[in-house]
């Protein structure tokens, strides 16, 4: 599950630098639309992955300790 995770932040970076290079172009076009919609589909999936695996046990959270002062 880890691996998935560092995959799936450099595809989001990967389509970020991607849509970066396509705007500094004279004419920005479909490739940077196309970039960022990527960019957001991965990130919304990785998102839904995430909550899943914590649904399905795959994955712990620990949160915070609480403590009182």
């Amino acid at each position: 599950m880890k691996w998935f995770v560092i995959i799936a932040f450099v595809l989001i970076i990967a389509s970020l630098v991607s849509a970066m290079v396509a705007m500094v172009r004279p004419r920005p076009g479909r490739n940077m639309v196309r970039s960022l919609g990527l960019r957001v589909g991965l990130s919304i999936a990785l998102f839904a992955l995430i909550l899943l695996a914590n649904w399905l046990g795959w994955i712990h959270s620990t949160g915070l300790p609480l403590t009182t002062r």
